[in-house]
């Protein structure tokens, strides 16, 4: 089957893979083709990936838990139970010039690809973009430490084209407390946003940010709910009901996410796809439309999508990087699902969610 369904997928790593690099010009090694990782332009066009959200993502001071910088802890998460330690609370002045230096990879990125890639900071900026067969990015914060408690960076982020934050990554912030990558698990964790996570949302409704509530805690996700007044949107989380994952969301979750006309990205990462919540390569991609059915099923046809962590996770062994798309859009059609359907998960669901929330 051509790739006549192009994806817009809801997250990947791809700047942190480049930022480990440590390398002047990094940038050119994804525009030519590295064929590291999962995410590189020749393959992303080859693969017929129409764009997504590139996360800027800070590292742990300590070892990282699930990063691509060291193959450790996914050991741990091959046990029937486990729970792994939060690294600690990283400080805004540490973070920021990381998170800058990701801004400056993605817009060599742009820049040097000729026209090939936008960063969008705007839904006139994202449909044009896909129309003129562009890669659309949508600039994502993954864990928003470099975001001061007065907003001030909020602001200079914003004008260098951020449109998307999860105020946390697993680990706490200044805004709120993760999930721990904890199997079995509620998702009801800890504790919920803070008052100055509270204003973190007010400030993203007000400017057209996207809220992202992946990693952030059950409370969390109850605070942001009250207070927000866009969509609730989970950019790469699976179900619970069928992988009991902290990072999964319940069916009440799911149940807010559609009363909000909101939107979930389907995590590719088998930790959070497998009933018993194992970080193993040998799984099948069919447990990936399972969850799309679930998805379907609880929240409608116009309110799911993909959201790999390409670069971000391990992968089923099937999926070596983007190119093996295909393999998933051909699952989907002999599992049912006809042309509106295709064309509504893998690109048209996540085009409709940020025309109502980026400005």
């Amino acid at each position: 089957m051509e790739n006549i369904y192009k994806i817009f997928d809801g997250h990947n790593d791809v700047l942190f893979r480049l930022y480990l690099k440590n390398k002047k010009n990094a940038e050119l090694d994804f525009i030519n083709g590295d064929n590291e990782g999962h995410l590189d332009l020749p393959r992303i066009v080859k693969a017929g990936f129409s764009g997504g959200f590139f996360a800027i993502y800070i590292p742990s001071q300590e070892v990282n838990i699930v990063s691509s910088d060291t193959p450790i802890r996914y050991d741990d998460m091959k046990n029937d139970s486990y729970e792994l330690p939060l690294p600690k609370e990283i400080a805004t002045d540490i973070a920021l010039p990381i998170a800058l230096e990701k801004v400056a990879i993605l817009s060599a990125i742009e820049k040097k690809s000729i026209g090939k890639i936008k960063i969008c900071k705007s839904s006139k900026d994202l449909t044009d973009a896909i129309s003129n067969n562009q890669i659309a990015v949508i600039m994502h914060i993954e864990g928003a430490e470099c975001i001061d408690k007065d907003f001030n960076n909020l602001e200079l982020l914003f004008n260098l084209g951020l449109r998307s934050i999860g105020p946390v990554w697993s680990r706490p912030t200044i805004f709120g407390h993760g999930v721990p990558f904890k199997f079995p698990s509620s998702p009801d964790t800890g504790e919920g946003l803070t008052d100055i996570g509270k204003e973190l949302i007010r400030h993203c409704n007000r400017m057209g940010i996207i809220i992202d509530l992946s990693h952030l805690n059950e409370k969390g996700f109850w605070d942001t709910a009250k207070i927000s007044s866009s969509p609730l949107v989970a950019t790469h989380s699976n179900v619970h009901a069928i992988c009991p994952h902290t990072r999964n969301l319940t069916d009440k979750q799911l149940d807010a996410i559609k009363d909000t006309d909101g939107m979930v990205g389907v995590n590719f990462a088998p930790a959070f796809l497998r009933t018993d919540g194992k970080m193993l390569a040998d799984t099948e991609l069919e447990l990936i439309i399972k969850h799309f059915d679930y998805l379907i099923e609880h929240l409608g046809e116009n309110r799911v999508g993909f959201g790999s962590d390409f670069d971000g996770a391990l992968m089923p062994n099937q999926i070596k990087d983007v190119t093996d798309l295909n393999k998933i859009r051909l699952l989907m059609k002999s599992h049912g699902y006809n042309h509106e359907l295709m064309k509504k998960l893998c690109q048209d669901n996540w085009i409709k969610l940020a025309q109502k929330i980026i400005n």
